[in-house]
C-alpha cells in the first residue's frame, strides 16, 4: 500500500471537488475523484411549466449559465417541434461563442496559469505599465504582511517559469485577461441583455433582433479579442508548452484515449451540420472518428450516492434519487458512459474530432503525433483550449456577416400535452445534454449531464475509473508534500462542480454534513 494524499477541496476550480491519490514510487498509483455537493435541480423541476426549465437551469451554475440556458432552449425546441430561424441560430452561436472566449481566457490565466507562473515575479518589475505597477504595489503589500493567500495554495514546486522577464510578461497578460473577459461578457450582453442570468434566448428563438448598431458593437469587441487571442493567448500557450521542465506534461495526464463530442454551433436550421463536429474516438485512435449513437449513452451509479434503480439508465429515462447511506458510494457525481466506456469531453476531445490545421501542426511540432502509443496529456488540453478559442472567434466574424436584420428571430409554438425533447450542445468545458419529458403540459422528468459529470465521474459498475481519475495514474509526484502535479492535471480539465446544491434539512435549513472516507 502506497502513501495516501487527499486534496480537499481542489482550489481554483468551480465547486467542491476532493481528490484522493495513492502515491508509490514517486508516481500516482491510483486515484479517486469525489464530488462533495449534491445538485438536485432535476428534482426541483418536476411539475413545473416547461418554459421554466430554461430560466431554472441557468441557475445551475453562475459560471456557465449561458451553456445551460442554450442547452435547455434546444431541448424545448426539440420537444415543441420548433423550426429555428437562421437569425436565432446565428445569435445563439455568437453568444455561446462569446461565452467560450471568456471561459477559456478565465481558465488559463486566472485558474491554471498560477501553476506555472509565480506572480511574485512582478516584484522585480521596473517598467512603466500602470497596471503592472498597481499589481506590484498590491503584491508587495501582501508579501510584506505575509498574506499572499489570494494566490494560494502555492506549492514549492521548483519548476515555475524561471526567466524573470518572461514571468513578468506572463503576469502582465494575467492582468490584461481581465479586460478581455469583460469585452467577451459585453458581447454576450449586446444580444442577451445581461450576464450571468440572461434573458436573450427562449424556446423557439431569441428575444433581440440583429440591427446595424448591435452588429457593429459586437464586431468591434470581437476584433480586439481576436487580435489578443492570436498575439497573446495562443503565443503564451506555445511558450509554456516549450518550457523544458514541462515536457513530461505533454503526455502525463492522458485520460485513456476515449473522447466524445456532441458537436456544437449549428450551421443549418436542422442542426445536421456543425462547426465543431460530432464524433467519438476510442483508444487514442485519432484517425478513426466514429459517429456518435445517442442510444449508447447511459449513467452508472455503482459508486455514486444514488439508489440502485438509477443504475444504467439512458438520460432520457434518468432518475435523481439520492442514497446517502450507500457504502460503495464516494461521490455525488454519476458516471456517464458511452457504450459502457468512460469518455473525456472538452476542447481536446473536440479538436481531436475536428482536427483543425493549427492544432495538428502544433501537436506535430511538439512530437505528439510520432509517439507510440499516442498520448495527450496536461499541456495538450491547454493548447486545445487556446486554439479552439481562436478558431471560434474567427468563425464568429462569419456568423455576424450572415445575420439579416428584419428576418424572423422566433418560431412561436405552444406546449404539447405529451412530448419528449433533448438538447445536446458543446459547452466551454465539454459535451452538455439536457433531456425533458412533458406530461399534462408539465415537466414530468428533466435530466442533465454536464461536462464535469463525464470528466470527474467516479468508477462505474465495471470498475472503470472516470477520465480525471484515470489521467492521474502515472502522474509524477516526487514529493508527497508537494502534489502540484496532481492539481495541474485536475485543473487541465477545467472542472466545474457548481451545478450542485447542498442538501437542506426541511425543518431547520441546516446543511447536512458528509464525510468522505
Amino acid at each position: 500500500m502506497g502513501q495516501m494524499i487527499s486534496i480537499d477541496p481542489v482550489t481554483r476550480i468551480e465547486g467542491h471537488l476532493r481528490i484522493d491519490v495513492e502515491i508509490e514510487g514517486g508516481k500516482v498509483k491510483d486515484a479517486w475523484s469525489s464530488g462533495t455537493m449534491f445538485r438536485g435541480f432535476e428534482m426541483l423541476l418536476k411539475g413545473k411549466h416547461p418554459f421554466d426549465a430554461q430560466q431554472v437551469t441557468e441557475r445551475i451554475c453562475g459560471v456557465c449559465p449561458l451553456a445551460h440556458g442554450t442547452a435547455s432552449s434546444y431541448n424545448l425546441d426539440d420537444a415543441l417541434g420548433v423550426e429555428l430561424p437562421d437569425n436565432a441560430r446565428l445569435i445563439r452561436n455568437l453568444c455561446l461563442g462569446a461565452n467560450f472566449i471568456q471561459s477559456h481566457i478565465l481558465h488559463f490565466y486566472h485558474l491554471a496559469a498560477l501553476d506555472y507562473v509565480d506572480v511574485t515575479a512582478v516584484l522585480n518589475y521596473s517598467g512603466s505599465d500602470q497596471a503592472l505597477l498597481l499589481l506590484k504595489g498590491k503584491i508587495s503589500k501582501l508579501a510584506q504582511a505575509n498574506d499572499l493567500y489570494p494566490f494560494m495554495p502555492r506549492y514549492d514546486s521548483g519548476d515555475y517559469v524561471s526567466d524573470p522577464g518572461l514571468a513578468t510578461t506572463l503576469v502582465g497578460h494575467y492582468v490584461q485577461a481581465f479586460e478581455m473577459r469583460k469585452k467577451a461578457h459585453e458581447m454576450l450582453s449586446i444580444f442577451y441583455g445581461r450576464v450571468p442570468s440572461f434573458v436573450g434566448t427562449v424556446p423557439g428563438g431569441v428575444t433581440q433582433p440583429p440591427t446595424i448598431g448591435n452588429v457593429l458593437a459586437f464586431r468591434s469587441r470581437l476584433s480586439e479579442l481576436r487580435r489578443w487571442i492570436n498575439e497573446v493567448y495562443v503565443e503564451d500557450i506555445k511558450t509554456i508548452a516549450g518550457v523544458s521542465a514541462y515536457k513530461p506534461f505533454l503526455t502525463a495526464g492522458d485520460s485513456g484515449g476515449n473522447y466524445l463530442a456532441y458537436g456544437g454551433f449549428d450551421e443549418d436550421s436542422r442542426g445536421d451540420k456543425k462547426f465543431l463536429p460530432r464524433g467519438v474516438i476510442f483508444g487514442n485512435d485519432i484517425m478513426n472518428v466514429m459517429p456518435m449513437d445517442e442510444k449508447k449513452l447511459t449513467e452508472s451509479v455503482a459508486h455514486s450516492w444514488y439508489k440502485e434503480e438509477c443504475e444504467g439508465l439512458h438520460p432520457s429515462e434518468g432518475k435523481t434519487e439520492p442514497d446517502l447511506e450507500k457504502k460503495e458510494g464516494y461521490s455525488f457525481i454519476k458516471s456517464p458512459r458511452y457504450n459502457e466506456k468512460p469518455m473525456e469531453v472538452g476542447p481536446l476531445a473536440r479538436l481531436l474530432v475536428k482536427k483543425p490545421e493549427m492544432f495538428v501542426k502544433l501537436a506535430s511540432d511538439l512530437g505528439l503525433l510520432t509517439m507510440k502509443p499516442l498520448q495527450f496529456g496536461i499541456l495538450p488540453r491547454h493548447a486545445a483550449r487556446a486554439i479552439e478559442c481562436k478558431i471560434i472567434a474567427d468563425e464568429m466574424d462569419n456568423w455576424l456577416n450572415q445575420l439579416k436584420p428584419g428576418d424572423p428571430i422566433w418560431d412561436k409554438k405552444g406546449i404539447p400535452s405529451e412530448a419528449r425533447g433533448r438538447g445536446l450542445v458543446e459547452a466551454a468545458r465539454g459535451a452538455l445534454g439536457h433531456w425533458i419529458e412533458i406530461s399534462g403540459k408539465k415537466i414530468k422528468n428533466y435530466q442533465c449531464i454536464v461536462p464535469t459529470t463525464w470528466n470527474a465521474s467516479p468508477r462505474d459498475k465495471n470498475g472503470n475509473r472516470g477520465p480525471i481519475e484515470n489521467s492521474l495514474v502515472g502522474v509524477p509526484v516526487p514529493d508527497p508534500d508537494n502534489p502540484i502535479n496532481v492539481v495541474r492535471c485536475v485543473r487541465s480539465f477545467d472542472p466545474c462542480l457548481a451545478c450542485a446544491i447542498h442538501i437542506i434539512h426541511p425543518d431547520h435549513n441546516g446543511v447536512k454534513a458528509f464525510r468522505v472516507v
